[in-house]
């Protein structure tokens, strides 16, 4: 998994792009995320919890972009991923959701959570 964050000089608007297959964790660092270091904190918290296996998972819901963690991976996901009422489609059209879900291993997640943070932190 590759990204790169960046904060546009324009607008001070934060960027994070992130390869093929992940872009939705980009939204999540930007929309979800953010500069708040409060979440950040917790999420290296519950990072350290489910290493030391003292917890299984958790869920940070988010307005539009929630995240799943577990001991192994982390799932990225669009919240309209979740809505309950299934939208039958024809047999010959399916709904692709690719950007609207990623998942990553949880060592890959926390070294890019450490290189968001140590980027807020450099570009304020």
């Amino acid at each position: 998994m590759e990204y790169e964050f960046r904060r546009n000089t324009l607008t001070g608007t934060l960027v994070a792009n992130f390869s093929m297959d992940h872009e939705i964790m980009g939204l999540w660092f930007v929309d979800e995320l953010g500069e708040d270091s409060q979440l950040c904190q917790q999420l290296q918290n519950t990072i350290l919890l489910l290493q030391q296996s003292a917890i299984s998972d958790k869920r940070f819901v988010g307005k539009a972009i929630s995240i799943e963690l577990d001991s192994e991976q982390v799932r990225v996901f669009a919240n309209v991923l979740e809505m309950e009422d299934e939208v039958e489609l024809d047999e010959s059209m399916s709904l692709y959701d690719g950007e609207s879900e990623a998942f990553c291993g949880l060592e890959d997640f926390a070294a890019a959570l450490d290189s968001w943070q140590a980027f807020i932190k450099d570009s304020r």
